[in-house]
């Protein structure tokens, strides 16, 4: 790991030109490698070298993109996935198998709700949701002998809630297991979990990272902080042989590199979710102005938030960066450079009158996405959180009437102008 600071590490992290080589990020758009003797390739089979075989476990350009943000989370390895959803049910399969439990916070998007308490089901692997505002015992009350991870997300798409990353890592680690922070909204920029106690953290890089709304992907990045071999019994994936690898034990021929090894070698290996090299290369392009974006963003979405909160339609406002915001302790806390550019709000007179806003909007354009350049709008009780019930709905921190506000990087007055015409025919 460099001694660079975060703006340098965007723009010099992950590639590193030999002499003739490019000096920008090649995109490596080839599913195979050529080697000049059968041996050499099945030293790779065998994971007794390093290097690459076929673009479905590793590529050149992804795994540069990988160190990129591994480096700017501090972390020890990282793997590229196809989505932030593949990463999230990636860095739970690694380590939780049928038979297993998760304890997992209830403030999530709603898909990665529906993941975890539908999906997962399926497949033989629960999850108990808590109150991510509950005190530490009763988190502590949803822990099994079999629970395998702790689940949050830094702050919560869309209920904002801002989490007590050192209270859920004391939690975690006091029952044996490690803390799995999906740090998408924050980005690495404006918060850096492993610092706060967290052992994993899961991205959507389709969000801010990206930038710009043209590539879907996601990441996980280990921390190599949290002992495997100390619970050996409870992630034997990881701590006894493999035989799939002629039974290589991961901690004891990886080290700190362990579970993204596994991962990578063996999850990827089997579901095959991989993000193109293409896509790959477009995340690295947003990847080198994000420390120039996150500030930009977090402004206009202090001064939209301030606006919103003063005006005499709106019914509620919430954004951490408000003193008035339960969170607001807790985000100067952990995020005092800024949260994120998402703001919930809802309007008086209801669900119908929010909905009905949205339509009046001209510049500001309702769109599933949430993160990016532009600014935009969604409502998710009847768009990304449509397949939860009423009682979901409450359990998550979505109100009927939330509006989703994704502060773009346009003038902040103009975002203004927009919301005050459509708020104008109310």
């Amino acid at each position: 790991m460099s001694s660079y600071q975060a703006e340098t590490i965007c723009i010099q992290s992950g590639w590193h030109p030999k002499k003739g080589e490019p000096r920008v990020l090649p995109i490596y758009q080839s599913t195979t490698f050529k080697y000049d003797t059968s041996d050499q390739m099945g030293r790779l089979f065998d994971l007794e070298d390093s290097g690459y075989f076929y673009t479905r476990l590793q590529n050149p350009t992804n795994d540069a993109v990988a160190e990129k943000i591994c480096e700017l989370e501090g972390g020890a390895a990282a793997m590229l996935t196809s989505s932030g959803q593949a990463a999230n049910y990636y860095a739970v399969f690694n380590i939780c198998e049928a038979g297993g439990h998760i304890v997992c916070s209830s403030a999530l998007y709603g898909g990665t709700f529906n993941l975890f308490g539908a999906t997962l089901k399926k497949q033989g692997i629960d999850c108990t949701f808590i109150d991510p505002d509950a005190p530490e015992e009763e988190i502590a009350k949803a822990f099994r002998p079999n629970t395998k991870a702790l689940f949050a997300e830094t702050i919560s798409n869309p209920a904002l809630v801002v989490l007590d990353i050192e209270k859920f890592a004391r939690v975690a680690h006091s029952h044996g297991v490690p803390l799995i922070v999906d740090n998408t909204f924050a980005t690495p920029i404006n918060c850096r979990p492993f610092e706060w106690g967290a052992d994993i953290v899961t991205h959507s890089t389709t969000k801010y990272m990206d930038g710009h709304a043209v590539s879907v992907g996601g990441c996980i990045v280990d921390s190599g902080n949290f002992d495997w071999e100390a619970h050996a019994d409870k992630y034997p994936g990881l701590t006894k042989p493999d035989p799939t690898y002629h039974g290589i034990v991961y901690t004891e021929k990886f080290g700190k590199g362990a579970y993204i090894t596994k991962a990578t070698s063996q999850i990827m290996r089997d579901l095959g979710s991989i993000q193109s090299p293409q896509n790959a290369f477009l995340l690295n392009l947003g990847l080198e102005t994000l420390h120039l974006r996150m500030p930009r963003h977090c402004e206009n979405a202090q001064k939209v938030a301030e606006y919103l909160d003063r005006h005499e339609k709106v019914a509620w406002v919430n954004f951490a960066g408000l003193k008035s915001n339960k969170y607001h302790a807790l985000a100067e806390k952990y995020m005092p450079n800024g949260t994120c550019g998402v703001i919930s709000f809802g309007l008086k007179g209801g669900r119908d009158v929010s909905v009905g806003f949205m339509d009046k909007l001209k510049m500001i354009a309702i769109v599933t996405h949430v993160a990016d350049a532009r600014t935009c709008v969604l409502h998710p009780a009847s768009h990304t959180h449509r397949q939860m019930t009423d009682e979901q709905l409450k359990e998550a921190g979505v109100a009927p009437d939330l509006i989703r506000l994704s502060v773009g990087i346009e003038n902040a007055q103009d975002i203004i102008g927009d919301l005050e015409q459509a708020l104008e025919t109310i």
